[in-house]
């Protein structure tokens, strides 16, 4: 079968432009014939991923560049400049639909959106005979929130056959909006579960982009609490610190030396090897203000880790079963995180309980079961 996945970009190293190359992986390891394609690339001083002719799926993106931005909608109908900007930029979004419609022409399969933003393109193109399939990662509440959910909700009502939220409560929520085609797909464990951290380290890690929704300075806050009491551990960030994100770095590095941290911190930049970051560790942190469905605590729990994490969305309660395989604090409450970081630290035992019991509970995530509800829905659809 045919599979085109369409998502802003495929070259971006995280978020969603990574799940679609995992999903792309899945589907092309089960036999289908897979087309990742990319609104548009990474934004300039991002790392990229390389996506060259060694994948077993090909790779495409409709734009060289970012495109332009909409144009602001005419406030009165005889503004004549305003409507000539926003027909030019239809325009131009019809001829990058065209080259979609194209690609689907006289295939056999379906259209799988992993991101709000590019159904606006596969809106414009030809889908007939394809069912398209919107995954949402963002928590419902967020979207709800956005100026974008009256538009992100019309197209699903209008170009979507199945709308596919990470958790129970997102896809109930998104029903509640009279999105009744709505339903669940969890995230995919990229990988399978394989050898287990020790645990045995004086080692906790967070692994993720150093912007403010990651929360990278909470953890920071919340370190410099525990830290003068346990001298012999030692917090290692993982995280971006090219173009952009290097100011963000910066500025974290400036707060952990006005805290008194720099013995005790490890600032480790990016990794392409995530599992064997994970084993070297004993305590997974996740401080994020806002999440969707994260895809490393999952690869923390394949490696035994224990998660720290703050309760900011159904997607990381799904994940983090607070006092089975982790420990939630209340969202921003850095006294709360710093206690249950330190109580995972302090108790071996506990460790290893809530290590082996995440091991557990993320072979929920293993590709081969994710693989089979995804065949399930692709059956369904194309009755």
């Amino acid at each position: 079968m045919d599979i085109f996945l369409v998502s802003g970009s495929v070259d971006a190293q995280g978020g969603t432009a990574r799940w679609s190359h995992h999903l792309a992986g899945l589907f092309s390891e089960r036999g289908h014939r897979v087309r990742l394609i990319g609104v548009a690339p990474a934004a300039d001083g991002e790392r990229r991923l390389r996506t060259g002719s060694a994948l077993p799926y090909r790779v495409s993106a409709l734009y060289d560049a970012p495109p332009p931005a909409a144009p602001a909608k005419a406030r009165h109908r005889l503004d004549l400049l305003a409507h000539r900007r926003r027909r030019v930029h239809e325009h131009g979004m019809r001829a990058k639909a065209a080259e979609l419609s194209a690609l689907f022409r006289e295939t056999d399969g379906v259209v799988v959106v992993t991101e709000g933003w590019a159904l606006e393109w596969v809106a414009l193109a030809d889908t007939t005979g394809l069912p398209v399939v919107l995954m949402s990662h963002e928590p419902y509440a967020v979207t709800r929130r956005s100026g974008h959910f009256q538009r992100l909700r019309w197209l699903c009502l209008r170009h979507a056959d199945r709308v596919l939220a990470p958790t129970r409560q997102d896809a109930d929520w998104w029903i509640r909006s009279w999105v009744n085609h709505a339903g669940v797909m969890p995230a995919l464990l990229p990988g399978a579960v394989r050898d287990a951290s020790p645990r045995d380290r004086k080692c906790v890690l967070s692994i993720g982009r150093l912007d403010h929704d990651k929360g990278p300075d909470i953890l920071l806050d919340a370190w410099a609490q525990v830290a003068p009491r346990h001298p012999d551990w030692r917090l290692r960030m993982y995280g971006e610190s090219t173009g952009r994100a290097r100011a963000r770095e910066e500025a974290l590095r400036k707060q952990c030396a006005e805290l008194g941290l720099g013995a005790s911190v490890e600032w480790m930049g990016f990794t392409e090897d995530v599992p064997g970051a994970l084993r070297e560790g004993s305590v997974f942190v996740l401080p994020s203000r806002q999440e969707g469905f994260p895809v490393t605590p999952l690869e923390a729990k394949a490696a035994g880790l224990p998660c720290v994490a703050f309760d900011a969305s159904p997607g990381v309660r799904e994940i983090v079963a607070d006092g089975v395989d982790g420990l939630l604090a209340r969202p921003g409450n850095v006294d709360e995180l710093a206690r249950k970081i330190e109580r995972l630290m302090v108790d071996r035992e506990l460790r290893e309980q809530f290590g082996d019991a995440a091991r557990d509970s993320v072979r929920r995530y293993a590709p081969e079961v994710v693989g089979e509800r995804w065949e399930t829905l692709f059956a369904l659809l194309r009755r």
